[in-house]
């Protein structure tokens, strides 16, 4: 075997090492939420909408899931989606690092294969203030739903050409071209005119009365 066969075998195995031990993660912070607010496996997989044995192979960690469902999973046990996060992979300081390709992989509504968000950093505090995301378009034929969510959002262009759609108003993106608008206005990726798509969406969410908004997006 080569070094460069050896390097992806050995990335494989970080990757799922990862991804197993976030998975075992979340699956103790629900765990945990449950018995607090003394909530049954029944109780939560109702209010989430997915089985029962299915919430409970989450809970130990057998299970991946979906952004989507984790979110359902965040309201059944009336929490935020960072909070699930809380605490994981914390650093000694206040400060994240996420290196080149090491962001945790989500889905969201309309993913699908060629389409894919990275989170960059993850909420640590009570309240959720941002989430930082990179994504990636590489599919020509893929069509999105529109995207609505409380806060502002920030995009900056780093790849490729889309045409992206805010309201009624499309606009076309090149690399360094950003655009800020509200995340309650209808919005989504409209045409790929160039691929790859690589861009970056910062969401801020709005503190009303001094507290940050509670909903996700």
């Amino acid at each position: 075997m080569s070094s460069s066969d050896n390097s992806a075998v050995t990335a494989t195995v970080y990757q799922d090492t990862q991804g197993k031990a976030l998975d075992r993660f979340l699956g103790n912070t629900m765990h945990q939420l449950r018995i607090q607010h003394g909530l049954t496996l029944a109780e939560v997989s109702q209010r989430a909408g997915i089985s029962r044995g299915m919430l409970s192979k989450i809970e130990n960690g057998l299970s991946s899931t979906s952004l989507d469902t984790l979110e359902q999973l965040a309201n059944a046990l009336g929490v935020t989606l960072s909070r699930l996060f809380q605490g994981y992979n914390l650093p000694s300081s206040a400060v994240q690092f996420v290196k080149s390709g090491e962001g945790m992989e989500v889905v969201r509504r309309g993913t699908r294969s060629g389409h894919t968000y990275h989170l960059l950093a993850y909420d640590q505090g009570p309240q959720k203030l941002f989430e930082p995301f990179l994504i990636s378009l590489e599919d020509p034929s893929e069509e999105f739903p529109s995207f609505e969510h409380p806060g502002t959002e920030f995009i900056y262009m780093l790849e490729g050409e889309v045409e992206y759609r805010v309201g009624d108003e499309v606009f076309l993106l090149q690399p360094g071209d950003s655009l800020t608008f509200r995340g309650e206005i209808p919005h989504r990726p409209e045409k790929h005119n160039i691929l790859p798509i690589r861009f970056l969406a910062i969401i801020h969410y709005d503190m009303p009365g001094g507290e940050a908004d509670n909903e996700t997006a």
